[in-house]
């Protein structure tokens, strides 16, 4: 989601000169001015499950201890490790889905196309600048680090804060669910209402143009499939970096692969006469002039208006981007990533830039293979088209029309790889920015222990493991998503504004990489993102508001961990 050096960091981590391992409980002052309580009750020793890092330096100042790897993680991440986690958390089931709302909202062919292609554009210029600040920073925690290092502490907890709250946690828990419900494609007792535990039906509460509540809480055959799920990936990624790095691989070459087959299938089986007239043929532009208006609802029951089509593009990003996101994840792991300075920025390079290709092409397949325009109602999967495809589901739609009932079957195990693949990657790089936080004196001290034996943040895996399942059994992952898309913005904007700032502040730091094309694209990419936001804080309050209120609430929180930490009392426990 996520953000000058002493010594060169080429090649593998280099050990900074003035570090030191103690044993005395204490770390000195950084320069931010939060004392770090690393050193534990277990220095040294192997006794327990779990043993506290000690490998902080007693000497150096923050930026010299950031701007180099952990030394108490392993490096076990290559240069394809590295990529597939960016595409591998990058790949869920949005590419399948959210088509049908783009449509609806874009009303033309292009346009369609337009809003994939702006979030690819945005989404290959942030990890391009992304990558200057992994390079000079391969620290666990990537992001929250860059944020920490370049705008303050406040701002680093802040991302850190509501990672952990809604953005890692709530997606983890939403791909879960979706595992469960594509598997109940084969299964039918997985279902969202085969209750076990049904506890509370919240009834719908209307605030402003929001609407809170509206949802079932308990564990049904559904949410189980999806906690189970989160449990077996969590427990086995404490197995070392190897057994979840394996994983992550497998996975995302199978759904990436799957992806590649949409499109090669869709080219040579997928064409249909009707959806090539209605989407090609002259009408590819329809709509998609700049001077074009288009309707919004505004808020959720509040008035229809007239936009503009950039406008609406804006509008429709809550889709496209949200689906092209956890490219950042890659970051969270630096502190694991062999050879950093050119793995760090090559696969964010690589992996955004397959994706997106192969997301665009998609969708292109998706308009030769339906129409765009369709009925609600309609008895067939043409006259549904993509806009109505139903539940949303423009990839089965497809296979369905090339295949039949095969296509829908191919289609939901494609889904339950993707979803497999995501959630491993988003399990295995959020627990390191969470590490990553407690390190530095902004999270349960507990978190920052490694596993003796495999060096995992076991206990950091488990506390977002027992979040994740929360949210799975609340039912309210969904509306948290959707709200928080404001605030991944927010973040990406801030970290790309830390680019500049570093730039400037930090003028002669080790970058073995530099941003392509800096000051320019960055700053295209901050203008871009902002006018996004605003946009949706003007017409689609229902995603924004909320988020911004989750990500102000952690003002309090992070000051009064502070507080603590300054103290020298940090909660010992999760």
């Amino acid at each position: 989601m996520t953000s000058g050096a002493k010594a060169p960091i080429i090649g593998e981590s280099l050990r900074h000169p003035s570090a030191r391992f103690a044993c005395s409980g204490q770390a000195k002052n950084r320069s931010h001015a939060l004392p770090v309580p690393l050193q534990g009750k277990m220095c040294g020793a192997a006794g327990g499950l779990l043993s506290t890092p000690t490998t902080q330096p007693v000497a150096g100042s923050d930026w010299e201890i950031h701007s180099h790897q952990d030394q108490e993680l392993i490096k076990g991440l290559g240069l394809t490790s590295a990529t597939m986690l960016v595409m591998g958390s990058m790949i869920g089931s949005g590419i399948f889905i959210v088509s049908a709302e783009i449509a609806r909202e874009v009303d033309s062919p292009a346009l369609l196309i337009g809003a994939w292609a702006v979030a690819g554009f945005m989404t290959i210029v942030a990890a391009l600048s992304y990558g200057e600040l992994a390079a000079m920073m391969p620290r666990a925690g990537g992001q929250y680090v860059y944020l920490r290092e370049a705008l303050g502490p406040l701002w680093g907890f802040l991302y850190g804060w509501t990672l952990f709250l809604v953005i890692q946690t709530g997606t983890i828990a939403a791909v879960g669910v979706a595992f469960g419900k594509f598997l109940g494609v084969f299964f039918p007792a997985v279902s969202s209402s085969h209750w076990i535990l049904h506890l509370w039906k919240v009834p719908p509460i209307p605030l402003g143009p929001m609407v809170l509540g509206n949802m079932d809480v308990g564990i049904n055959t559904q949410n189980l499939v999806a906690m189970l799920l989160v449990i077996f990936l969590s427990v086995v990624n404490i197995f070392g970096l190897k057994t979840g790095a394996l994983i992550q691989n497998v996975f995302t070459t199978a759904k990436v692969s799957a992806l590649l087959g949409l499109a090669l299938f869709g080219l040579a089986l997928g064409r249909n006469a009707q959806a090539l007239s209605a989407n090609f043929m002259g009408n590819f532009w329809h709509n998609a002039g700049l001077s074009a208006q288009h309707a919004v609802q505004v808020g959720v029951g509040g008035p229809v208006v007239m936009v503009g089509t950039l406008t609406i593009l804006a509008v429709a990003q809550v889709g496209s981007l949200f689906s092209a996101d956890a490219w950042n994840n890659v970051t969270f792991t630096a502190g694991e990533v062999k050879n950093p300075s050119r793995n760090l920025p090559l696969s964010l390079a690589l992996g955004t830039g397959v994706v997106i290709v192969l997301y665009i092409a998609c969708n292109f397949i998706y308009l030769m293979a339906l129409p765009l325009d369709g009925t609600a109602g309609a008895a067939t999967i043409l006259g549904r088209g993509i806009k109505y495809a139903a539940e949303d589901r423009v990839g089965t739609a497809v296979m369905t029309q090339m295949f039949g009932a095969l296509g829908g079957l191919l289609m939901a195990a494609a889904i339950l790889i993707s979803s497999f693949g995501c959630n491993n990657g988003l399990i295995f790089s959020g627990a390191r920015v969470y590490y990553a936080m407690a390190k530095d004196g902004l999270f349960f001290r507990s978190v920052a222990k490694l596993h003796p034996t495999y060096k995992t943040p076991a206990v950091s895996l488990m506390v977002q493991m027992v979040w994740a399942c929360l949210l799975c059994i609340s039912g309210s992952y969904g509306q948290l998503l959707d709200y928080i898309i404001f605030a991944v913005l927010v973040f990406y904007v801030l970290t790309i504004v830390g680019l500049f700032v570093l730039r400037r502040t930090r003028p002669n730091a080790e970058r073995p990489y530099k941003a392509i094309g800096y000051p320019v694209l960055p700053a295209i990419y901050i203008v871009m993102a902002l006018f996004i936001d605003v946009v949706l804080l003007r017409y689609k309050p229902q995603f924004t508001w909320p988020g911004l209120i989750v990500v102000l609430l952690g003002i309090p929180v992070y000051y009064a961990w502070s507080r603590r930490s300054l103290r020298g009392n940090p909660t010992e426990s999760a």
